[in-house]
């Protein structure tokens, strides 16, 4: 099974990115739009019933998931322009703003379970790719793209946990 879903990544990834950066014009926000896409997909694969194909299953998912951010960031009150900035392709590394703000991401960090902290360490901090990441764990590109994504989604959560504390 996931000898298929990685051909699915492999054959669809690079259309799929294309078409969901038509939608978005933000090239951080497509990547993470595909991510939450393929991942769908295969939680999700037992409601493909083959009535179109696999791509077309794919780019509805991805709109889908373009409508439902565009919501989450309506539903926040934060106007479309200001939520396509937080996304504006800049690294997570880049957006440290200071030394306090590093603390809170290592904190953070820390709180991670493995393998999610190896992951988030080897891509934001040794910068490697994520096929090496997924050389690295004996696994594929997309499970190193859908792990490094799940971990970067729990720290920013605990970084908004410690805010809230705050």
């Amino acid at each position: 099974m996931e000898r298929e879903f990685d051909e699915i990544y492999r054959l669809y990834a690079n259309d799929l990115y294309k078409f969901i950066l038509r939608l978005c014009k933000n090239e951080t926000l497509a990547m993470d739009i595909m991510q939450d896409t393929m991942l769908n997909a295969i939680t999700s694969i037992d409601k493909f019933n083959g009535a179109c194909s696999i791509k077309t299953y794919l780019c509805t998912i991805a709109k889908n998931n373009y409508f439902n951010y565009l919501k989450r960031a309506e539903n926040r009150n934060i106007p479309l322009e200001e939520a396509e900035q937080i996304a504006d392709g800049t690294s997570i590394e880049d957006s440290f703003e200071s030394r306090e703000q590093v603390l809170q991401i290592h904190k953070a960090l820390h709180r991670l379970d493995e393998p999610y902290r190896e992951i988030f360490s080897l891509r934001v901090f040794a910068e490697l790719k994520f096929s090496d990441i997924g050389a690295v764990f004996g696994q594929s590109e997309n499970w190193a793209r859908v792990s490094f994504y799940r971990a970067k989604k729990k720290v920013m959560e605990l970084l908004k946990e410690g805010e809230d504390n705050e």
